[in-house]
Order: structure tokens, then C-alpha cells, then sequence
């Protein structure tokens, strides 16, 4: 008789908390449990403020000031590591397990090469003299061709890479002190599908070639399906599901489950509106008695209300299969917790593109940009148009000239040749616009950037940040004058993006990401603009979050009549929200038409092989030929 071998890292009823001045300790993680095996791959899934990243924190012994671990065990290779000193658990971190974040600048250093911070983690090959720098250096080449990028790169700087390939480097860096234990705390997030796809599939195969533990923390249930073993299901500080991937794909066993896989936008069918969850993850101090997903299920009753709520064995489900959910028999029964299929019933949006009209908002005839040094354009004599109420979304790889185009469009970037016309303005190529042409690009388009900081200013509350923007020159004619009218017009803006008057008084700090990034949209709407561009403005979003602002955005668009050119690298949202895709490749325009068109009968080679790397396309066979741009 065999026994099984325990878990490489075994979690029990962990609870953190985070000190108050006054009264006692808010409760943040409460009684989580989780094992991960020696090469088994464990995804964590979940909404942002569902305890994800704080799980992971609190393995790693990295919880931020003020927050500590109130009860439970953490075992590594079954030494409670919560029981060590702060000098001795430093000491595991990066031998004996590693986090890896989700942005690779935030674990390279910029003013170090890409070789160097490789070799300043190994074990080994760590003495001094001309021997052990040769050594040295063929280890990093060696660690560099294991994640697929050639021994040259170890001589090149963080920022000289694309996104794809520093995230590589980071996950070299991360694994050199040959871990047994990676965390990977959303290291896909802002990739197209081509590099999500090589560096999920890279992630796999180490941890199986190593033997090493994976735990892969994500927001997309696609890519947690694609490459894990097992899913944990995070909701508020606790885990409300457990299973394996087609277990959770298929028959989920908790409502809230099932919600998130309603919301995932798929590639195949285009719906409106796409189901998204209502409200927003409590925020600790404020979870229901109970269930705390109960406030936001369709499904709750006054039970679910009452008395503590654990994870317990879903009958007739199969071994591992763990819900809390106290109603999950009866809503089986009932076919409440289905998921929603491609084929399900429901309004599904015609995809025909309408006529277009005469004068177009966006048109670029040409357009070329070179950066000095570089070995290719950037850009290279790309035309498109975006017409008047139109949804244009624009994809490609990472460093495909997406960005560029964009910035040429909004007058941030020059063009080298070309021609570009926003609105009523033209931009001529050779030199970046006066102040007088910025003013007026400036009333004819806005952007809405992926990350909404970058739109907000975290010192001024939310109600000034859109004042500013309506007595901008840009808004100029196009709203109502005064203190008075622009307040009105202020709570009129929040309005129109769903947020309650009094996010007036508030700052940016004070809301999730998902408010913010509908205040950013908010101040872009602000002067009127005739063009919206969305630069991945969905990306980092959860797809519960995600959902409600494609559905807001397409609904705002379609009341107020702007066009948006959407860049993004998810093709799930361009079939949710675009009338035309174009796709770019190594700076040129390869395929654009229809958005069934491109998506459902791909002409090139390129396009199709970024459909083969999602996550649920895994069956579609790559591409044999060549992407030639």
C-alpha cells in the first residue's frame, strides 16, 4: 500500500488582519486553505479585493506594514514557516520559493543589465577570478535560453525589451536561485495572447521539468483553465469553490462561480449586454453575516444569511470538489450554477458594419514612424479610418506600433511621413504639433489609459479633477460656464458613468479599480470629444469589472455618438465591443474588416495564429506558415 506524499506547501486555516488605532483588528484573510504538490500547477482566482495577492503575501512572509498573520499554518515541505524567525524565513525567499509580479519593472532594476540580475540570484557559480565570471555568465546564457531568449540579451537593459521578453527575464531572475515554490501573481496580465500563451506554456513546463510548485494568481479564468491542475476560487478574504479546471468550467458547484464564467467574453459570440456581476467586493470591515457573496447572488435566501460558511464536499461531484455554497444541491437541481455557453440563449448583437458615412473622424494616410536606433519602423505607412459612431478596435502583439499609432493620432508623436486628420484638425508629419493644434486635438479626441492613475491626480478629490477638464480650452463652447453649472455638470458626468453624486468629495486612493477607471472615462467624456481612444483600457480589470465597463462604454457611445478606436490584445473583448478590427503586425496593417469577418474566417497568417494561442482555442492547430508582415 502506497501513501500519497504531502503536499510541497500545505495551508490551514490562515487569517490576516490589519492593526487599527482604535478597536480591534480588521479581519482581511479568514480560514484559508490551499496545497500545492511538488509540479502540480494551482491557479487562485477571484476579483480584486478577493485576498488573492495577500494569500501570496502572507506565504512569502512580504505583508505590507501593519498587517500580520492571526492564526493558521503555513508548511513548507511540512517546516511551519510562519514559526521561523524574520532572518531565516528572508533566507527562503528566492531558494526555497519566489514571487513573481505582475509588472517585470517592478522586479528588474533598471540600471542593471538583464544578466547581471539573473546572476546575482544563482546558487552557484558565485567565487571570484576570471573562472568563475566565465562560469557565470555561460549559467545566465544557459538560464536565458531556457526561457526562450537568446545569451545576447544579457548584455541589454530592461527597458530595451518588449513586454514579452522582459517578462521572461523576470521569470529567469525569479527562478535562478532554483526555487521549489513559485508564486506568480498575474504575470500575463498586460501580453498579447501570443505572449500570454508562450509564457503560460513556459511556466508549465519548468515547474513539470523541475518538479517545482506553481501557484498562478489571475483574474482571467481562461488561463487558469488552460494551464493549471487545480482552481481555487477567492470571494472577500475566503475561498468560496475548489476543483479542478474541467470540473469549474463545465459544472461549477457556486454561484459565484458561474457568474465570473458569464462574464468572460468570449471570442465566438458577441452579446449585449454581456452579463456582468452587479455591485462590487465588500470591503473589509464590511462583509455580510454569512455568505459574503450573498449580497450580489441571484440566488440568496435568508439562510444564506445566517451562520458561518465553509468549504465543504459537493455530493456526487467527485473527490476534491469543495464548495461553500449552503444552497449548492438545490440550485444543481434547479440548473441555477450553469454556465453560459457560446450557444446559450440570449440577445446577441448584429455584427454587420453599418454604411459608412461620409467624413470620418479618424483617417491616417501612410503614417511611418522610425525611433533612432531602432532596426525597424515602429510604424510603417499604416492607413485606417475610424468613422463617426464607430467601434474600430485596433490588436496586435506587444511592440506591433499599436501605442504609436495612437499617439500619432492624438498628436503625442510625430509621424516621419504621412498624413493625419482628427476631426477637423491635420497633423503634419515631420514635427510635433504647436499649442494651438494641441488645444484643438484636443476637443476633437481623448484617451482613457489602462491604468487610470495615469488620468487622475491622486491628490485632488474626483469632483475637481472633472471641473478642471470642463474649463479646459478643450471643452471650451461645449458646456455650461460657472461654478454652478460646471458642479451640475460634474454630477451629471458621474451619473452618466454610474457613480453616486457624493465620488464628488472623494480621491482616487478611496475607490477600486473599476470606479476609477469609470472616472477616468468620465473626464475624457468631459470636453465632448467627436474620438475616444481606449489604450487597454480593460486590461487589468476583473472580467466582472471588465463586463460592466464594455457595457458601459458601448452604451455611452451609442447615446453620445463619439467613435472609438479600442486597443487591446483580447480578442474576447473585440468581439464583444468592435464593429471593425484591424491587426497589426511588426509595425504594419496585415488584415482589417468586419469583426466576424477577422475573427470567424482569419485571412492572415499572423491573425490566425494569435486566435490558436488563446486559452480556449487550445484545439484550434497553430498556423504552419510564416506571419510575414
Amino acid at each position: 500500500m502506497t501513501t500519497a506524499a504531502p503536499p510541497l506547501l500545505h495551508v490551514t486555516g490562515l487569517g490576516v488582519a490589519a492593526a487599527r488605532a482604535h478597536g480591534a483588528p480588521l479581519a482581511l484573510l479568514d480560514s484559508v486553505a490551499l496545497d500545492v504538490a511538488r509540479g502540480e500547477s494551482v491557479a487562485v482566482v477571484g476579483e480584486s479585493g478577493s485576498g488573492k495577492s495577500l494569500a501570496s503575501r502572507a506565504v512569502t512572509g512580504l505583508l505590507p506594514e501593519g498587517v500580520s498573520v492571526t492564526g493558521g499554518t503555513v508548511a513548507l515541505d511540512g517546516e511551519d514557516v510562519l514559526a521561523l524567525g524574520p532572518r531565516v524565513r528572508h533566507a527562503l525567499r528566492g531558494r526555497r520559493l519566489t514571487l513573481l509580479l505582475q509588472d517585470p519593472f517592478t522586479m528588474l532594476h533598471p540600471q542593471l543589465t538583464c544578466g547581471r540580475q539573473i546572476a546575482d540570484g544563482l546558487r552557484e557559480h558565485t567565487g571570484r577570478g576570471r573562472a568563475a565570471r566565465e562560469a557565470r555568465r555561460a549559467e545566465v546564457a544557459r538560464r536565458l535560453a531556457e526561457v526562450g531568449l537568446d545569451a545576447a540579451l544579457a548584455d541589454r537593459y530592461p527597458h530595451e525589451l518588449s513586454g514579452g521578453m522582459r517578462q521572461r527575464v523576470a521569470i529567469a531572475a525569479a527562478l535562478a536561485g532554483d526555487p521549489d515554490l513559485l508564486i506568480a501573481d498575474e504575470p500575463t496580465t498586460a501580453l498579447d495572447a501570443a505572449s500570454q500563451r508562450a509564457v503560460l506554456d513556459l511556466l508549465g513546463r519548468l515547474g513539470k521539468d523541475r518538479g517545482m510548485g506553481l501557484v498562478l494568481i489571475t483574474h482571467d479564468l481562461r488561463v487558469a483553465f488552460e494551464v493549471c491542475d487545480r482552481v481555487y476560487v477567492f470571494y472577500a478574504g475566503t475561498v468560496l469553490e475548489h476543483g479542478r479546471p474541467a470540473d469549474l468550467r463545465t459544472r461549477p458547484r457556486h454561484p459565484y462561480t458561474a457568474a465570473l464564467l458569464a462574464a468572460e467574453p468570449s471570442v465566438r459570440t458577441r452579446r449585449e449586454p454581456l452579463p456582468a456581476l452587479p455591485g462590487f467586493v465588500p470591503a473589509p470591515g464590511h462583509r455580510a453575516p454569512g455568505c459574503p457573496f450573498a449580497p450580489r447572488c441571484a440566488h440568496a435566501t435568508d439562510v444564506c444569511g445566517t451562520g458561518p460558511v465553509a468549504l465543504a464536499p459537493v455530493p456526487g461531484a467527485g473527490e476534491g470538489r469543495l464548495s461553500a455554497c449552503v444552497r449548492i444541491d438545490e440550485l444543481v437541481r434547479q440548473g441555477n450554477v450553469a454556465p453560459v455557453t457560446d450557444d446559450a440563449t440570449g440577445p446577441v448583437r448584429d455584427e454587420t458594419t453599418p454604411a459608412e458615412p461620409e467624413g470620418a473622424v479618424l483617417a491616417l494616410d501612410a503614417v511611418s514612424r522610425t525611433f533612432p536606433g531602432a532596426e525597424r519602423p515602429a510604424v510603417d505607412a499604416v492607413s485606417l479610418s475610424v468613422a463617426p459612431g464607430e467601434v474600430l478596435a485596433l490588436v496586435g502583439e506587444s511592440g506591433s506600433g499599436k501605442t504609436t499609432l495612437a499617439r500619432i493620432a492624438l498628436g503625442l508623436e510625430s509621424a516621419d511621413t504621412g498624413a493625419a486628420r482628427v476631426g477637423d484638425v491635420t497633423l503634419a508629419p515631420g514635427a510635433r504639433p504647436g499649442a494651438a493644434t494641441r488645444r484643438a486635438l484636443a476637443a476633437e479626441a481623448q484617451i482613457v489609459f489602462q491604468d487610470p492613475y495615469a488620468s487622475l491626480n491622486p491628490l485632488r478629490t474626483l469632483g475637481a479633477t472633472l471641473a478642471e477638464a470642463l474649463a479646459s480650452p478643450a471643452a471650451r463652447g461645449k458646456g455650461p460656464v460657472g461654478k454652478a453649472g460646471r458642479a451640475a455638470e460634474v454630477e451629471r458626468l458621474l451619473a452618466q458613468v454610474g457613480l453616486p453624486a457624493a465620488y464628488a468629495r472623494r480621491r482616487p486612493a478611496a475607490l477600486s479599480g473599476g470606479e476609477r477607471q469609470r472616472v477616468a472615462i468620465a473626464r475624457a467624456l468631459a470636453t465632448r470629444p467627436r474620438l475616444l481612444v481606449c489604450d487597454e483600457a480593460v486590461a487589468a480589470l476583473d472580467v466582472s469589472v471588465q463586463a460592466q465597463l464594455l457595457n458601459l462604454l458601448r452604451a455611452l457611445q451609442r447615446t453620445e455618438g463619439f467613435a472609438i478606436l479600442f486597443i487591446t490584445h483580447d480578442l474576447g473583448v473585440v468581439r464583444q465591443i468592435a464593429d471593425r478590427v484591424a491587426v497589426m503586425y511588426r509595425g504594419g496593417l496585415v488584415e482589417e474588416g468586419d469583426t466576424a469577418r477577422v475573427l470567424d474566417t482569419p485571412a492572415h497568417p499572423w491573425t490566425r495564429r494569435m486566435l490558436a494561442a488563446l486559452p480556449e482555442e487550445r484545439d484550434v492547430p497553430a498556423p504552419a506558415e510564416e506571419a510575414a508582415g
